[in-house]
């Protein structure tokens, strides 16, 4: 348990333009499938994984994506590039929506970096090694494994809160109690304008002792002095840097908001999650929403007849 901290003038008063994306992880979960693939560049429909929370930022106003890659990982660098075979292809079949819709989703030239973590010290160290890149300036971090579905991107509701505080912030999403075992939970307190101060961070606490409902679900701005934190932060859960350890250190001397996100977020790193977001983007989609709920009811009405 950590007091509560009240917010200090900050010497930067910089907006969020940077966002990290550990992408290192060998996706062990989804064998065979991700033996030659990213598990980051599976398709939940018709978009990679990464793509969904790249889009995320950029409606958020990030403009430059930081990836911190591992071996294997180049198919990631390559989507984010010019194809130029495919998009001769393309223009010389007339296909010029899809053309468009490459172009969209390309980030403009030098708003790019990838840099790789070179073991798999854990996603504290996975963050660390984007700190040249980054500089002194507060940063943004999405976890790729973790999708969110709402009508709002999660980030941007950060960064507007980020603006108004120039607190570090910490997305969260309420879980069922029982399920609390599952989750990093945190502990906060109501403040007089609505939002709610963290004063401590418990990974998967046991059945009965969670302080809350609130789940850490993948998002954070922060600080560029976690840097620091990291640096000389010792191995922790599972023998590896914890960015959680990180964040409870600068909780002692700055502040922590929660945003609690209103939407639906999906564990896509489980091969449930993977499922349910695909579904759940399916039908949100405008073109074929309909059709994939039709077809949805008749494949459950004929697992029930059976």
């Amino acid at each position: 348990m950590f007091p509560l901290q009240t917010s200090k003038p900050e010497t930067y008063s910089m907006r969020i333009r940077k966002a990290v994306f550990p992408v290192a992880g060998l996706g062990t979960r989804f064998l065979p499938a991700t033996k030659a693939i990213p598990k980051e560049m599976l398709p939940v429909v018709d978009r990679p994984v990464i793509q969904h929370v790249v889009d995320e930022a950029r409606a958020a106003g990030i403009e430059h994506f930081i990836f911190v890659t591992g071996r294997n990982k180049g198919t990631i660098e390559d989507h984010f590039d010019i194809a130029f075979e495919l998009d001769h292809t393309l223009a010389s079949r007339n296909r010029h929506a899809d053309l468009a819709l490459l172009a969209d989703d390309l980030p403009g030239a030098g708003q790019t970096s990838f840099t790789r973590q070179q073991a798999p010290l854990g996603l504290g160290h996975a963050v660390w090694c984007a700190r040249e890149l980054v500089g002194d300036e507060p940063f943004a971090v999405l976890l790729p494994d973790m999708l969110h579905h709402g009508i709002e991107p999660c980030l941007k509701g950060m960064i507007e809160q980020h603006a108004k505080t120039r607190a570090n912030s910490v997305s969260v999403y309420a879980v069922p109690m029982e399920q609390t075992p599952s989750y990093g939970i945190i502990d906060a307190v109501p403040l007089a304008d609505g939002s709610q101060q963290i004063r401590n961070m418990v990974e998967k606490p046991a059945a009965g002792t969670a302080p809350s409902n609130l789940a850490i679900s993948g998002r954070y701005v922060l600080s560029p002095k976690i840097f620091d934190i990291l640096g000389r932060q010792q191995k922790g859960a599972g023998g590896e840097i914890q960015l959680t350890d990180a964040m409870l250190t600068l909780l002692e001397t700055e502040k922590f908001l929660a945003h609690i996100f209103d939407g639906e977020v999906f564990d896509t790193g489980t091969k449930i999650g993977f499922l349910t977001a695909n579904v759940a983007y399916a039908l949100a989609r405008p073109e074929f929403g309909s059709l994939a709920r039709s077809e949805i009811e008749k494949l459950l009405a004929r697992r029930q007849n059976t």
